[in-house]
């Protein structure tokens, strides 16, 4: 199999060397090259055009905004933005998406030795997705497996699920990761101000939650916040697990609330979706309803199966409109999806499903 060519593209010396190190030591991905700022790497890609550019937004010269507008009007190539953690960095790294960006992630932080080998996992897993998603002009990379670390036992433990009371309230919990920003916003646009509580896990790295979901909460009929320990689930409310917490959710009577905290990776991620979608089936059961949309790998996907089984409605979204048609597959796969169904539609499911309750 050919390898993924990457092009780092920032202005210090120290992040393009640490990232060429981290790129370099997958064997399934290959730096082709670094460049100071956006004219070293156009003179770069003309000679030889990369699999995936992963690209600083602060830079002199050029900004990196203006880059992958240039990037995407002439010549599409798969962009991961790669930001320091600074409010002014966030809010243009977010803007990055909309503009065509594939994914975000924050800068390296190896404070410690964990640290070091979480930021390898995450930003070679978000390179290769990159590879395969739809912006994809070649057909040499083949969607890469993702050798899951640890499942959601690491977080909380699978328990058998008992037939519980139903209530007023209908809880949705939605799983997405690569190509999950815009999807997203598809989907809770078309939600009106009555719709039920909504949970969310989002692969996104820390800081950037609390934009994502500023930015959605502007657009959307409903409310949209980030998730703080123990809010409320509750109708017309959308939470967003904050990055690098993990979600659950929880139970008290009848009242629906969400538990924010710390742990393992799991399935390679922290939020991990297959944590919300267990915890839903245990807590929720068939009071419940499961999405599952695009991104790589299988996060999700056994978590899915749990609310099924839970007596749980479940959705998958259908790979013409995936970004990267992994995790949606692989929960079809197990048979954990009721519905498969393309992204424009999964809203109007969710709502008649609500009538059913």
């Amino acid at each position: 199999m050919d390898k993924i060519r990457v092009l780092i593209v920032d202005d210090s010396a120290i992040v393009r060397n640490a990232l060429a190190e981290i790129f370099n030591s997958d064997p399934k991905i290959e730096v082709m090259g670094t460049a100071s700022d956006p004219y070293i790497a156009a003179k770069k890609i003309q000679k030889e055009v990369p699999d995936v550019i992963s690209l600083d937004i602060e830079m002199p010269r050029m900004d990196g905004l203006t880059f992958l507008k240039k990037i995407m009007s002439q010549h599409p190539i798969p962009v991961v933005v790669i930001s320091s953690l600074t409010e002014k960095g966030t809010q243009t790294a977010l803007k990055a998406l909309e503009y065509g960006a594939v994914e975000i992630i924050t800068k390296p932080q190896f404070h410690s030795k964990q640290s070091i080998e979480e930021s390898k996992i995450k930003l070679c897993d978000i390179i290769k997705a990159a590879a395969i998603s739809r912006l994809k002009r070649k057909s040499n990379v083949r969607q890469m497996a993702v050798e899951p670390k640890l499942s959601a036992d690491a977080v909380i433990p699978k328990v058998r699920t008992q037939s519980l009371p139903k209530t007023t309230d209908i809880v949705v919990a939605v799983g997405a990761s690569t190509g999950g920003t815009e999807a997203l916003r598809v989907f809770l646009e078309a939600l009106p101000v009555d719709a039920p509580g909504v949970i969310i896990v989002q692969h996104m790295p820390e800081h950037f939650t609390r934009s994502f979901a500023d930015r959605l909460n502007e657009i959307c009929k409903i409310h949209v916040k980030e998730a703080e320990d123990g809010d409320s689930v509750l109708q017309g409310k959308v939470l967003i697990a904050p990055g690098n917490k993990h979600m659950l959710l929880r139970r008290s009577g009848a009242r629906y609330y969400v538990e924010v905290k710390d742990g393992p990776l799991v399935n390679r991620h922290r939020p991990s979706v297959d944590v919300l979608f267990r915890s839903t089936a245990v807590y929720a059961g068939s009071n419940s309803i499961g999405v599952i949309m695009t991104g790589m790998g299988d996060d999700g996907a056994k978590g899915l199966l749990e609310m099924k089984e839970a007596g749980a409605q479940t959705i998958a979204q259908d790979e013409a409109s995936c970004v990267v048609f992994g995790m949606p597959k692989e929960a079809i796969k197990l048979g954990a999806a009721n519905y498969t169904l393309p992204l424009d539609k999964i809203a109007m499911q969710v709502l008649g499903f609500r009538k059913k309750f």
